[in-house]
């Protein structure tokens, strides 16, 4: 066979690897523990509860369900709704995500309550955990929402959470959804190396430092100091009703849980009560505002099961 022949029937296979990783990744779903054992997804798997709570909700966007620990975002549809993406493909740059939250008839929804000061809160992540972003996108009268993101060629996981106003009538006030999709944005993309445990991240000229460990399965308080050139911090702004705001992910599968500072001063530090399902490292990243301005810290730390 000639060089070009050769080529040709390379590329081919190249094709048909590609489909076919495509097509068992759709049909496997996501990496990790989604629910019981016939796959469905535990009803209201969402948020970790804080302690106090730094606003008037009271915690997190979370859940009062039987299970709090369980992660969200691992399942695209749940409780009837669903997560359903304009495009599940776009190309590198800032670009405009389009989405819907759609019920159980596949009508989208255009009623949300408030949680934490917005009506639903959107995480993008590269699947090697990095690019995170936490943004707000706006609602049309269509029921669908919209925000740039800012997206490097990669695998991508879209996580909304958000609490449709339906679900006030169930009498669970607390209960909230967190549902996730995957985007792919092509091009030449190098995974990321695993970063070490880290407990100090320096954001401008703000450097803020991580104390406490998670415990698997348990309760565990994380404390966060800000200081700004070596000097402590001790105004910080409210955002998004608090004094900080703390979204974990699981490395591997992304889960997704969202913690809120326990009742506290306006810094240097701040406290959150966080439980994580299981052992494993987890990326977290502190939202925090000061001037005017809100800003991004990300750690890395290790949860490991409590041997006593």
């Amino acid at each position: 066979m000639s060089t070009p022949g050769r080529l040709a029937v390379f590329a081919l296979g190249l094709v048909v690897v590609f489909a076919a990783a495509v097509g068992i990744g759709r049909a496997t779903g996501p990496v990790g523990p989604v629910g019981p054992a016939d796959g469905r997804e535990v009803a209201h798997a969402g948020d970790v509860h804080s302690g106090d709570g730094g606003d008037d909700d009271g915690g997190g966007h979370g859940t009062d369900a039987e299970e709090p620990g369980l992660p969200g975002g691992l399942a695209t549809s749940q409780d009837g709704y669903t997560l359903e993406l304009d495009r599940t493909t776009l190309r590198p740059g800032t670009r405009e995500v389009a989405f819907r939250i759609t019920d159980e008839h596949g009508d989208a929804v255009t009623d949300y309550r408030v949680e934490h000061e917005r009506r639903l809160h959107l995480v993008a992540v590269r699947r090697d955990g990095t690019g995170f972003q936490h943004v707000h996108p706006e609602l049309g009268a269509d029921g669908t929402w919209r925000v740039p993101l800012d997206l490097t060629p990669s695998a991508w996981r879209l996580i909304a959470d958000f609490a449709p106003a339906d679900t006030a009538d169930t009498g669970q006030d607390d209960a909230g959804l967190v549902l996730g999709a995957d985007l792919l944005v092509p091009g030449p993309s190098d995974v990321a190396p695993a970063p070490p445990v880290t407990r100090t991240a320096t954001v401008d000229d703000y450097t803020v430092t991580l104390t406490g460990d998670l415990v698997a399965g348990d309760h565990s308080t994380l404390e966060l100091t800000v200081s700004r050139d070596g000097v402590p911090v001790t105004d910080l702004q409210p955002y998004l009703g608090a004094f900080g705001h703390l979204v974990a992910l699981r490395e591997g599968d992304l889960a997704h849980l969202h913690v809120h500072p326990e009742e506290g001063a306006s810094g240097p530090t701040v406290a959150f009560t966080a439980e994580v399902p299981s052992a494993g490292r987890y990326r977290l990243h502190l939202d925090f505002r000061h001037d005017d301005v809100v800003r991004t810290a990300s750690f890395l730390l290790e949860a490991d099961h409590d041997d006593h």
